[in-house]
């Protein structure tokens, strides 16, 4: 690429005429840009959780829920595109250590949109057509979670060349989407007749839960290892450090979600134990979570201040601080204390911002500089 030193308008241009060829448009489509979808629904999903809801808050949260949507017809589009134009590069995604991981974010941002059909979806196509494509969107997302869960860490083991300094936020990508299956699926327990079925979906949530739980407590440590002994690293991956608190935050929400589910599935003294797991767990998860939000925005604060350029890991400041948004809210919901529906409300407007800034700052790079869809 041209070492560029020209002016604003004159280095677009430049970036631009890069693209001699409409195919290299969709060159840098890789599943890292999934990562949109997910900080864009969550905007629109995390309204509808809130512990204090006031006029034109649901309607926020239906108009950002139906732009993720389009967004992720439009990206999905995108990176077939890609995958017919640029296979071997696309390829070449799962055997890259740092792109691999990304994988996880088709899975996430499918199940996102779904979550959202269940709570918008049908006030606006019908209750039938709704929760029917919140089905097949969190069932299309749960089997590629589930895949990734294995799959990457497989790649890590036997493809991927590892260093001591290696271990990074991202790590975590490919192992969050069963947690946010086991969060999602909740909303769909209560759709379901009272039988077999609704226990069999309870209990698989809750083993979708133990698979991302146990896999994060084996990673954030190597998270922290490197942090302490090699500091931030580049960057461009310091806001990886953020997808950290999509695990905590969203276990936070699934425990509690499940736990009101487990009410009018399993018999005493389970439903009980659900109930209290939810809260204690809840509660000394949260708590780390919020640690993690200082430490992680004091690290950001600091790289910033010492020049971090733009890149795409920036969406990491958003679905994470989401799912810190609904798990807060599932805790205020079952404590019923104020300071806790205040919290959520704060932790919801910061989301709101990271979001603003980061889709700002995408559709500048992508559409007016053009270096982030500019080949290599």
């Amino acid at each position: 690429m041209t070492d560029i030193r020209e002016a604003p308008a004159d280095r677009s241009r430049l970036l631009l005429r890069e693209l001699e060829q409409p195919r290299d448009i969709f060159a840098n489509i890789g599943p890292n840009w999934y990562a949109s979808v997910m900080g864009t629904g969550i905007v629109g999903g995390a309204a509808a959780t809130l512990p204090i809801q006031f006029p034109g808050l649901r309607g926020w949260g239906t108009v950002i829920w139906g732009l993720a949507t389009v967004w992720l017809v439009v990206l999905t589009v995108a990176w077939a595109v890609h995958w017919t134009l640029h296979t071997e590069q696309a390829r070449g995604h799962a055997t890259n250590p740092t792109m691999a991981q990304f994988w996880g974010a088709p899975a996430m941002g499918l199940m996102t949109i779904g979550l959202g059909f269940a709570q918008f979806g049908p006030s606006l196509i019908g209750t039938t057509p709704a929760l029917s494509t919140s089905w097949v969107l969190w069932s299309l997302g749960t089997a590629l979670g589930l895949f990734t869960t294995a799959w990457i860490p497989y790649m890590m083991i036997t493809r991927h060349e590892i260093g001591p300094d290696s271990a990074f936020g991202g790590w975590l990508m490919p192992v969050v989407p069963p947690m946010v299956s086991a969060a999602n699926g909740s909303l769909l327990i209560g759709h379901m007749a009272p039988g077999f079925g609704r226990e069999t979906m309870l209990l698989a949530c809750y083993a979708m839960f133990g698979i991302s739980l146990f896999a994060t407590l084996a990673i954030l440590p190597q998270i922290w290892n490197r942090l302490v002994v090699h500091g931030a690293g580049a960057a461009s991956a310091v806001p990886t450090l953020w997808i950290v608190l999509g695990p905590l935050g969203q276990s936070v929400a699934a425990t509690n979600l499940l736990a009101n589910q487990a009410r009018g599935v399993l018999g005493e003294p389970y439903a009980s134990g659900a109930e209290v797991f939810g809260l204690f767990y809840g509660f000394a998860t949260w708590g780390f979570a919020m640690i993690w939000i200082a430490l992680a925005g004091a690290v950001t604060i600091r790289t910033l201040r010492r020049k971090m350029p733009f890149a795409l890991t920036w969406w990491s400041f958003t679905f994470p601080v989401g799912t810190c948004v609904t798990g807060t809210s599932a805790l205020a919901s079952r404590t019923h204390v104020p300071a806790l529906a205040w919290w959520a409300m704060g932790l919801y407007a910061l989301l709101v911002v990271a979001w603003l800034v980061v889709a700002v700052r995408t559709a500048h790079h992508s559409v007016v500089r053009g270096d982030i869809l500019a080949p290599a």
